[in-house]
């Protein structure tokens, strides 16, 4: 297990990770320049004029190409999906219904019971042979599914595979051969600003073509522990969902998925590089298992750097390890930072979790950690990730958290007491005291490395700290360890 503990969350998710990267190589040239001729004394022996060597950078992506032309071979590999739900009963009418009929224009029918609904979205064609990618959210809970093609021809479809956590889904269309493939390019080598395609079937308007840009990348929105989504501002609508991006190649880089209510010219897809590290699994299990490090961590803040002594904010931070997890079996340690999985480099501390997830149970990683000012890196086999481990908080519990009689830390301006099985407790803070990393009721365990039993222990480890430095607390907040930067002030 894997989590992520915010500095001033109450409460951290515990969750393992995941996602994936591929490499296409950039492409450069060089420009030969010979200076002009110079005259030769007949006395002198004839010299080679020396030859300047300009490297350029790699060529750009063009400003211009044929979009129609690329709208034209793009659209027969993309597909319009019609999904069928069940409509709970219910008794009465709906006011709505009464002045504008039935929702969908359909009639209520026994006891009041809607027919079924329908929902529409959008998917590729990934195999000649009917198999299909588009958004586990388009047909979750769907009853049944159908496929129109470009050519207008309509197959029912099976869902095969599906992942909520990437919302990515695999269907096979029942009866298809030698449909057109979309071809599926590399995410990881798309650039800010590149043009992109995206085709689709926004509000029921199939083969839909719209043109924009990539605005971002790497974006976290909130949708699940996975975010790593491509930011574009061609129009991505209701109905788009499941759709391919394009490049200007005619690859797909994306997976529409999600739009920003109420902005315009904001919409975020999946990267393809995503689908691919699930997608043999999808097609061959139905589900995708993921590796589990077994171990939770935090953002590297800029305070929380200066008190490791880190030249910059960067990496993950471990602040706890399963007792016998992958982690521990592997030496990780809390207070390590973690900066390289499989030799990419973890700049911010959710990069862990999706480059570990991207890993399948029983595989091993290479895990590249500061521990000391010391560079380390450690072979780790993974375990396999339990779903409901995700939202699970599995940190060691709280041990007898009833505090004794109450003292204060004059040099950090805290009110602290004893906790029963050691630690020193947050009790309140003291008029003006800038502590704010530390919240009431948390549990120090730990100042710069060193265990505090209880109060008197605190002190002697904040004595040893200069004035003026930023110490490396460990704390306990209700079940999550995890570690907090504290300035140390005379008073």
């Amino acid at each position: 297990m894997i989590q992520a503990v915010s500095p001033r969350s109450r409460a951290s998710a515990l969750a393992l990770l995941s996602i994936a990267a591929l490499s296409l190589g950039g492409c450069g040239q060089q420009a030969h320049a010979t200076p002009p001729s110079t005259q030769v004394a007949a006395d002198a022996a004839p010299t080679t004029p020396p030859v300047a060597t300009v490297t350029l950078p790699p060529a750009p992506v063009p400003a211009t190409f044929d979009v129609a032309a690329l709208s034209e071979r793009v659209r027969p590999m993309v597909v319009n999906i019609t999904t069928t739900h069940e409509s709970p009963g219910r008794e009465g009418l709906d006011p709505f219904d009464f002045f504008f009929g039935p929702q969908g224009g359909g009639r209520l029918g026994p006891r009041g019971q809607r027919p079924p609904q329908t929902a529409l979205g959008t998917g590729f064609v990934i195999d000649p042979n009917g198999y299909v990618v588009t958004n586990e959210h388009v047909v979750h809970d769907a009853t049944g599914v159908r496929v129109r093609l470009a050519d207008e021809r309509e197959f029912e479809a099976e869902v095969v595979g599906r992942d909520p956590k990437l919302d990515l889904a695999l269907l096979h269309l029942k009866g298809a051969t030698g449909l057109p493939v979309a071809p599926l390019g590399s995410s990881e080598q798309l650039r800010v600003g590149e043009h992109v395609l995206a085709v689709g079937n926004p509000f029921g308007l199939g083969h839909t073509v719209t043109l924009g840009i990539v605005s971002a990348k790497a974006r976290a929105i909130g949708a699940g522990p996975y975010d790593d989504f491509i930011q574009t501002d061609a129009s991505i609508n209701p109905g788009n969902s499941g759709g391919p991006l394009f490049n200007w190649r005619g690859e797909v880089v994306g997976i529409n998925t999600a739009i920003r209510a109420g902005a315009n010219g904001i919409g975020f897809a999946i990267p393809v590089d995503a689908l691919k590290d699930v997608l043999p699994q999808l097609r061959e299990k139905g589900f995708v298992e993921r590796g589990k490090l077994g171990l939770l961590f935090q953002p590297v803040t800029r305070d929380l750097a200066t008190a490791l002594k880190l030249d910059a904010p960067k990496g993950a931070l471990v602040a706890d390890v399963e007792p016998g997890g992958a982690a521990a079996r592997a030496g990780i340690k809390p207070g390590d930072v973690i900066v390289a999985v499989n030799g990419v480099q973890i700049l911010h501390a959710e990069e862990l979790r999706r480059n570990v997830a991207r890993n399948a149970p029983g595989s091993e990683i290479k895990v590249a950690l500061l521990r000391a000012d010391k560079r380390q890196e450690v072979v780790a086999k993974l375990d396999a990730l339990q779903d409901e481990e995700d939202d699970a908080n599995r940190a060691r519990p709280a041990q007898g958290a009833r505090p004794e009689r109450q003292q204060s830390a004059e040099k950090l301006g805290i009110q602290i007491s004893d906790v029963a099985g050691g630690g020193v407790r947050v009790d309140g803070f003291a008029q003006g005291s800038d502590v704010e990393e530390l919240q009431v009721g948390d549990v120090i365990l730990e100042v710069n490395g060193a265990p505090v039993k209880d109060a008197a222990g605190l002190r002697a480890a904040i004595a040893k700290a200069k004035d003026g430095s930023v110490a490396l607390f460990k704390v306990r907040r209700g079940k999550v360890i995890q570690f907090a930067a504290v300035p140390i002030r005379a008073r």
